[in-house]
């Protein structure tokens, strides 16, 4: 899988509550929640692709995707996904950097 360029500073309220089911009012405190979550794991999965720690990019990444995945940023899903599977066979070939990078910002585009 290529590494995606998402977006989400466009991102409708209305729209991912209705997607997931949710009150509109529960959407800003869920994003902010996963912004919080997700720098957390961001600073941890820099320095194990630094390290080439494959067990914590594993934890990290399977972290991240859940979360997106929960909250339909399907593009940071899709390549949280392609990390951790990467991660899970100790695949030094991988694009870590890259994958990291497009994540990273991604992430700082929601609102």
């Amino acid at each position: 899988m290529p590494i995606l360029k998402a977006d989400y500073s466009s991102l409708s309220h209305d729209a991912m509550a209705s997607s997931i089911g949710l009150n509109v009012k529960h959407i800003p405190i869920l994003i902010e929640s996963f912004i919080q979550e997700s720098n957390g794991a961001i600073a941890k999965l820099q320095e194990a692709i630094d390290t080439k720690d494959f067990n914590t990019i594993h934890k990290e990444a399977h972290f991240i995707k859940g979360s997106a995945g929960n909250l339909q940023f399907q593009e940071v899903y899709e390549m949280c996904k392609e990390m951790e599977q990467e991660a899970t066979h100790s695949n030094a070939a991988f694009d870590y950097d890259g994958y990291f990078k497009a994540i990273k910002e991604a992430i700082a585009t929601i609102k």
